[in-house]
């Protein structure tokens, strides 16, 4: 419920004080061959981005259900990340080298069970050659839950397009390096790229409206979980994505 509710807010009309641009999307995805879940998963993701006065914002909601499940087959979980600005906060110019903004990244997520956890940690907007953008933050990973130990975590994101005739391709995603842990939550490495064409630009619609194509779900021992072989948490799937942003 409160997912929904923080959703319905953020993709109101930009009334909001300080709001500058938004951007909204929904995802509609389907893989097999997870790892800890049930094997084929349906996923539908909304996601939500914005630039304020204050610095930046990013959330999304993951509603995933698992096929071939009786009873209860569904899950819920996202990420709330609001990212305050050094430079917008106080009006100066702190770019140097390849680095343009410093900005305190923070990050809350929630989902079912023990999912509970706080980031917080020195964030860095980079200008990089042929990237729309890149950013890299480094967290302090702070459990409210049980879920795992205080561990920290390294997570680069990024954009970036190519023109193919009349439209254009784009490339972007995340990576979530979780490089120290306690015996609790295992040491991990999440790669999640997508691949996109801009079918709408095809269709009609305006840039960046309507994509088709494919999400790549590598994880290195999965929810913090140590692959064994008696239990497989490393996973390796290529999911089929369709996106439209409003």
């Amino acid at each position: 419920m409160r997912a929904l509710l923080l959703a319905t807010v953020l993709a109101s009309p930009a009334a909001f004080a300080g709001m500058q641009w938004q951007d909204n999307s929904l995802t509609y995805l389907y893989g097999q061959h997870f790892t800890v879940n049930p094997s084929t998963e349906q996923t539908l993701t909304f996601e939500h981005a914005s630039g304020w006065d204050f610095g930046d914002v990013f959330f999304f909601t993951d509603g995933t259900r698992f096929n071939g499940v009786k009873g209860d087959n569904k899950t819920l979980y996202g990420e709330f990340s609001p990212r305050f600005s050094a430079g917008k906060l106080t009006g100066k110019d702190l770019s140097f080298g390849v680095v343009s903004d410093v900005l305190l990244a923070t990050t809350y997520e929630f989902g079912e069970g023990n999912v509970n956890t706080l980031l917080v940690g020195p964030g860095f907007d980079l200008k990089l050659p042929g990237f729309d953008y890149f950013q890299l933050n480094f967290y302090k990973r702070l459990p409210r839950g049980r879920r795992d130990g205080d561990t920290f975590q390294v997570t680069p994101t990024w954009r970036m397009h190519f023109p193919v005739g009349q439209s254009q391709i784009v490339f972007d995603g995340f990576i979530d390096w979780v490089v120290d842990s306690d015996q609790s939550y295992h040491h991990n490495v999440h790669f999640n790229p997508q691949l996109k064409y801009d079918l709408g630009q095809v269709l009609g619609l305006k840039k960046d409206k309507l994509f088709v194509g494919i999400e790549y779900d590598y994880w290195k021992h999965r929810f913090g979980i140590k692959d064994t072989d008696d239990f497989k948490t490393t996973q390796s799937v290529t999911n089929l994505l369709v996106k439209y942003h409003f």
